[in-house]
This record gives structure tokens, sequence and C-alpha cells, in this order.
């Protein structure tokens, strides 16, 4: 498979896994989000991922990406998720090889443009974001494409964007890390045993267990988050059932999202490393 088909794969493979505590799987929905509503965003994001495939510029591929999935009924169902994949298409495409180094290249090259479309990618779906530094108010993604001016004032680029939110946000850390939880995810997957499935399954757990997610802190606080991956870890050691804390979560309105936009990173990666094989 070409870079493209493998991120549209590990995106559906993402959300078939279950369970998958608070998120939509195939045997849970959320109240305004459906499982068919990721496989046709999973669908809908092709032509953005294969522009990144094709070496369009980081932040066209992603709005473009943004813009497909965001042709369904759901709205936002894979902008993290997205974000992360993107640079690494690119990754797999340009330098030959999806890897750390390659990754954080592609980073580190990104532009004041890739800055723009990210904002741009803003108008196409209603994500959840926390409030911007003190000192950058005026790069709120939250105003999307009316912050573009003054991110080209600025000269910002994605990367520089990504920085500014990482303290908070799970997905931009990745883009300063060199994408190391999506790394250590991928080696697990190839690690486990079972239908990918149940390893995607395994690994949300593990990764939600193993750091509080970001998106359930700025939704719910950073206790709450913290409580969330301590039920985690009692799933794991089997002292809940995983299924049983999945429908609890649902219920109580708790979305690990950001562990789950690791996850398919993490697929990606395994995918095109020929680690894992469906």
């Amino acid at each position: 498979m070409t870079p493209a088909e493998n991120a549209q794969l590990a995106l559906l493979l993402e959300v078939s896994g279950t369970p998958k505590p608070g998120n939509v799987d195939r045997e849970r929905d959320l109240p305004d989000l459906r499982f068919e509503h990721f496989l046709a965003g999973a669908v809908g994001a092709g032509e953005g991922l294969r522009a990144a495939e094709s070496g369009a510029p980081v932040g066209e591929a992603f709005e473009r990406a943004v813009a497909g999935m965001s042709r369904q009924e759901g709205d936002n169902t894979q902008f993290g998720a997205l974000l992360l994949v993107v640079p690494l298409v690119s990754a797999a495409s340009e330098r030959g090889a999806v890897t750390p180094d390659a990754a954080t290249v592609v980073v580190e090259a990104t532009t004041v443009d890739d800055a723009a479309n990210f904002y741009r990618a803003f108008e196409h779906v209603d994500v959840f974001v926390d409030d911007p530094p003190e000192d950058a108010a005026d790069l709120d993604v939250r105003r999307g494409a009316d912050a573009v001016p003054a991110v080209e004032e600025r000269g910002t680029t994605l990367a520089e964007v990504m920085a500014l939110s990482a303290p908070e946000d799970g997905v931009a850390r990745e883009w300063t890390t060199g994408f190391a939880r999506t790394f250590d995810g991928a080696e697990r997957l190839a690690e486990l045993d079972g239908p990918l499935s149940d390893r995607t399954a395994r690994l949300f757990l593990e990764l939600l267990a193993d750091e509080p997610d970001t998106l359930v802190a700025k939704q719910a606080g950073e206790e709450t988050a913290e409580r969330v991956s301590e039920r985690a870890a009692a799933a794991l050691a089997g002292e809940t059932d995983p299924g049983a804390l999945a429908d609890d979560l649902v219920a109580e309105g708790l979305n690990p999202g950001t562990t789950a936009d690791v996850v398919a990173a993490a697929l990606f990666v395994a995918l095109e490393r020929g680690e894992v094989s469906v």
C-alpha cells in the first residue's frame, strides 16, 4: 500500500478497535458522533493524504484532509489524528522511510504558509481548544482564518504554533518530541499478539493509563484526567472490565480523544513499516 492508503487504513483501524473507553468504536457511539461518521471521515480525508504523499506542503495537505473529513454529518471526527498523520505521510514519501528523524525534518521545514492553512482548517470543523497563551491571543486558533494576518505578521511557522500549544496539548507535543509516543506505540503494536483490532484497543488502554489525556484535562480538569488514567490502569490490571469502563466514560461524557489520535498515528507508522499487516 502507498503511504496515503496506509494512513486511511490507520484511521479506519483506530475507530474499529474496541473497547476504547470514552471513544467511539464499532460498539459505541457518542450522542452526536457515530461510528459511521468516522468511516466517512477517513474516506473524505483521502484527497489531503494523497496530496501529502505527492509532496504538497504539510499545511495545504492538512487543510485539504480536514475539509474532506468534514463532509459527513458528525463534524469533527479525526482532526487531531490528521494533524499527526499528515506530516508522517510526508516523511514517508519525501524521506523514503517513516522515522523520528524524518518526521522531525518535515516538522522543522514547515512555513508561515503551513501555519496559515492550519488556521484555515478550523473553518471546516468545530474543534475543542483551550485559551492561547496570554502573549499570543491574536494566534487563538478559534479565530480560524481571521487569525491568518497575525500569523503572517508574526512570521510564525506551523512548528512554532505547535510549540506554543505543546505544554497543554498532547497532539502538539508529538510535533516537538519527534512523535515519541507515536513511535513507541507502533513498536508496542508489533509486540502484542492477536487481531490488530484487539491490539489497537490494548494500546489505547496502555497509553491512557500511562499519561492523562489532554483533551479530558481541557474539558473536565486535570484531576479528572488523572482519575481516568487510573481507571484505565485498573482495567489493564483486570480490576475493572474494559467494556464496562468504556460504557461508563461514554455515559460520563469523558472522551480521551488525544489518546485515540496517537493510536491512529501509531497504526500508520506500524503499517507503513510493515510491522503489522491486515
